[in-house]
């Protein structure tokens, strides 16, 4: 029993901060259904690792010496040493994703690219906000709505906050349902979210399907060198799905690889949210200016696409620009249900769908280019 009461005595009350965090994750995976793959495993991470003397982190046992913690273990071996999770995470995403409706509505890339605006209009927030440029080039990533990518850039940029970054980019991305409205609302009337789009697909050849991830990848490699983990690997899952020689592989990738993945890197990230590194006020400026990121994200893909209607005949429902963040499906089937609740007849979801792979391609070449971009200014 003395154990036990020394136990709770050893617990600080930042602790019980990060326990009350855990709980919180753990609450919104369960009983709301956000990103239940990562949430849930980062929630209980986050209890483990904040437990006193917790044996899941590295420690020296008197008479014993050194005990590896297995969590620990996996956080230095496979983000801080190689960033393996997050890039192998790709190959499971590029397998999911058919840029059928991209390739067949090549306009759609626009969006993409338009709606990272909030990424570079957060980095310079948080400059003014006091964070150094690598941390603040970390923060920004939010935006994007791809937490793989944001692990991966805040990592490599060596950021002291990857554990709230990773929460901040999860939990934006679980709450996509919630904040898009709310942005796009801010900025569209109800006549704009009444304009239909009639889909009318053209026909996308298998050769210009299998074409297409080796010619991203190789743009992508002349374009931003750094980015080419990101896009390769994500191309590299894409080749698998569209080959057509691969099947078992491409399920593979989708399925056991891509959920393992996830919830290996949902409780090794955990890793970063101990108490002393967690609760601060940095923490709070990162959720705030996260979700900055990813409100204008969302704006920007708006404003992008009723800048287009300026000039030309056809008209884009505004919303389908927001639709040009990284967080698939999920942005586009929010904007098809925006869209029914404006008019009961226009479907906008191929549209959406089409924008929503182009944000996918956009945020890891967004993220590429700021490994390439931070590196330099900060010679």
């Amino acid at each position: 029993m003395s154990f036990l009461l020394d136990g709770f005595r050893a617990v600080t009350w930042q602790q019980g901060v990060m326990y009350l965090v855990g709980f919180a994750l753990i609450y919104l995976a369960i009983q709301k259904d956000y990103e239940p793959a990562l949430l849930l495993p980062m929630g209980f991470g986050a209890i483990l690792v904040n437990l006193p003397s917790s044996g899941v982190l590295n420690q020296m046992v008197e008479g014993i010496g050194e005990s590896q913690g297995i969590i620990q273990w996996l956080f230095e071996t496979t983000i801080e040493a190689s960033e393996a999770l997050p890039l192998l995470l790709f190959i499971g995403i590029g397998a999911m994703i058919d840029f059928g409706p991209l390739l067949s509505n090549p306009k759609m890339l626009l969006f993409g690219a338009a709606a990272q605006f909030g990424i570079f209009f957060t980095m310079v927030a948080a400059v003014l906000l006091g964070f150094d440029l690598a941390d603040a080039a970390s923060i920004g990533i939010i935006g994007a709505a791809d937490g793989p990518t944001s692990i991966l850039v805040s990592q490599v940029l060596h950021s002291s906050y990857v554990g709230p970054i990773a929460v901040a980019a999860y939990s934006y991305m679980a709450l996509v349902p919630i904040i898009q409205p709310f942005a796009i609302k801010l900025v569209t009337t109800k006549k704009e979210r009444r304009i239909r789009m009639p889909y009318n697909p053209k026909n996308v050849s298998r050769t210009l399907r299998i074409c297409f991830p080796i010619l991203v990848t190789i743009i992508a490699g002349f374009i931003a060198p750094m980015s080419v983990s990101l896009v390769g690997f994500l191309m590299f899952g894409n080749l698998l799905r569209e080959c057509g020689c691969l099947d078992r592989l491409s399920e593979t990738a989708q399925n056991t690889l891509a959920n393992l993945i996830t919830l290996l890197l949902g409780i090794t990230i955990s890793f970063s949210m101990r108490a002393e590194q967690f609760v601060n006020p940095d923490t709070l400026k990162i959720m705030l200016l996260g979700l900055v990121a990813f409100v204008f994200d969302s704006i920007a893909g708006v404003m992008f696409a009723k800048l287009l209607n300026l000039f030309s005949r056809k008209k884009v429902n505004p919303m389908v620009g927001a639709a040009g963040i990284s967080a698939f499906p999920m942005s586009a089937r929010v904007i098809q249900k925006m869209g029914l609740e404006a008019d009961p007849q226009n479907h906008l979801l191929m549209h959406a769908v089409g924008a929503n792979v182009a944000g996918q391609i956009a945020s890891v070449l967004a993220g590429g280019m700021i490994l390439n971009l931070v590196p330099q200014l900060l010679k």
